[in-house]
């Protein structure tokens, strides 16, 4: 399975990520047709979407970890007010947590092999409701 790996710019943690998200649906700046929708912008479509679109996660890296997923919806391509094309990436607004797991800072998107995903904290037994920043550090000392 493949997936992305983004950079989410200016969120402190989690729960910032899940407050930004929340705020931006009930605004209703992400209408799309009739219907609410959370979305992603960026310059670059994907080449792979059609695979992305068969299960795949965008994965946000917050403050230097692999934090927490989103199933990816759907893409469309269009152009902002200025004439420019630029690319939604519409996700599911179920935030998963994932084990944290350093990753370096890098520009735009990535693709992310699921191989290479750290797994979601509820597949991992005895680490739910643990925060964060613990099983970061947790990780880093090779306790988990």
């Amino acid at each position: 399975m493949i997936n992305i790996i983004k950079l989410a710019v200016g969120i402190e943690d989690v729960d910032h990520l899940m407050s930004v998200q929340q705020r931006r649906l009930s605004e209703g700046r992400v209408k799309h047709g009739s219907k609410a929708r959370l979305w992603h912008q960026t310059r670059n479509a994907p080449k792979r979407s059609e695979e992305l679109l068969r299960g795949g996660s965008i994965y946000w890296v917050i403050k230097g970890h692999i934090s927490a997923r989103q199933r990816l919806l759907d893409f469309e391509v269009k152009e902002d007010e200025e004439g420019r094309k630029i690319c939604l990436i519409f996700m599911d607004p179920e935030i998963i947590l994932t084990v944290p797991w350093r990753h370096r800072a890098f520009q735009g998107w990535r693709y992310f092999e699921g191989n290479s995903a750290p797994p979601d904290q509820s597949m991992r037994k005895g680490v739910e409701g643990f925060p964060p920043k613990l099983l970061a550090e947790l990780k880093e000392l090779g306790l988990l």
